[in-house]
């Protein structure tokens, strides 16, 4: 009697684990390490409030809890995202449309799986004392870029639709932009207003800011998490898992902007961010981007994506492999909402 009350109790102990084991499957609940997926991630940039609800979904422990082990590689201005994705160097890459249009031209097809933004908060901008008051004033004068022949393109149709010429100087920094503004070695830059903007106000300097959706640019998503069509093919239940994480941490961030912006100071790499409270003010603006008007994290509307993508075409910088111009493309293989909608 005795060895079979000993017998039942390991049963029940066994039945409970099991039962435990089931219940944390289900709701996505704690992991051992050793069932943890590694995931590489390739930035855009250096960490910075687009990336919020990565870092919010890294410290808060929702990656493991869906069984993944998240790496942030460091960023190179060297290295392009697609790069490393074509490489398998990064499983996942933060890209722009454009590059994936000009990817995808060059044959070298990428697919966007969800947007870090809903709209393009971009813009023109240039010091208040230079006297530009609109971009047609911007023909001329010097503009800091970074050497894209795309968005150069997309700034002069910006001047072009405001009645200018759209003829400028080009010059590509080898500084941080606002800085080169702020000490006039340039005339203009195309920043973004919840960063760029924000920073030379914290500076002091009074600018103009002409925002690119207001001169003929469609606005659309600005930022996507990228992958290669054979990623998506063999691993689809691993980047459903990712995005259900990531969408979770850019939900928290709109919620909670201010806590989730210190969770971002806090697991970058150290000394990325000199001004933290510039992090704070970037973040009230940047997380009312992050959803449609829906509430939805993610979703990449079909016809603002393809207005986009058609208008970068249309600008005649982007070539295939051969190097001619393409007028077009079959852009429905570019990006899918699948990930985003299976993940609520």
């Amino acid at each position: 009697m005795k060895y079979l009350n000993r017998l039942s109790i390991v049963i029940l102990v066994i039945a409970a684990a099991i039962g435990v084991f089931l219940w944390q499957r289900h709701t996505g609940g704690p992991v051992t390490k050793k069932s943890l997926t590694t995931v590489t991630l390739a930035l855009d940039w250096t960490p910075n409030t687009d990336h919020t609800g990565v870092y919010t979904a890294l410290a808060k422990g929702w990656y493991k809890e869906q069984g993944i082990d998240l790496k942030i590689l460091p960023y190179s201005s060297t290295v392009y995202v697609s790069t490393l994705l074509d490489s398998k160097k990064a499983d996942i890459g933060i890209m722009t449309t454009e590059d994936v249009v000009a990817e995808a031209a060059a044959g070298r097809p990428l697919v966007e799986i969800g947007s870090l933004l809903q709209h393009n908060p971009s813009g023109l901008i240039v010091r208040q004392d230079s006297g530009i008051t609109s971009p047609r004033g911007l023909d001329g004068k010097i503009y800091g870029g970074f050497g894209s022949p795309v968005a150069d393109a997309i700034v002069k149709s910006a001047i072009k639709y405001d009645g200018g010429q759209g003829q400028f100087q080009n010059v590509v920094l080898n500084i941080e932009a606002m800085q080169a503004l702020e000490s006039k070695k340039i005339d203009f830059v195309w920043g973004f207003e919840g960063w760029e903007l924000m920073e030379a106000k914290k500076d002091g300097i009074k600018t103009n800011f002409f925002p690119i959706t207001s001169y003929g640019v469609p606005d659309a998503p600005t930022l996507a998490f990228s992958v290669t069509p054979d990623k998506l093919k063999k691993d689809g239940d691993l980047l459903k898992r990712f995005i259900t994480a990531t969408a979770r941490g850019y939900e928290d961030a709109v919620k909670n902007p201010h806590a989730d912006a210190q969770l971002l100071i806090n697991d970058a790499p150290k000394g990325t961010f000199p001004d933290t409270a510039l992090v704070f003010d970037s973040q009230t603006f940047v997380s009312t981007q992050y959803t449609n008007k829906a509430g939805q994290w993610g979703i990449q509307d079909p016809k603002a994506w393809a207005n986009y993508a058609q208008f970068i075409l249309d600008t005649g910088t982007v070539s295939d492999s051969a190097n001619k111009p393409v007028k077009s493309l079959n852009f429905a293989p570019l990006y899918t909402n699948q990930y985003v909608t299976s993940a609520r």
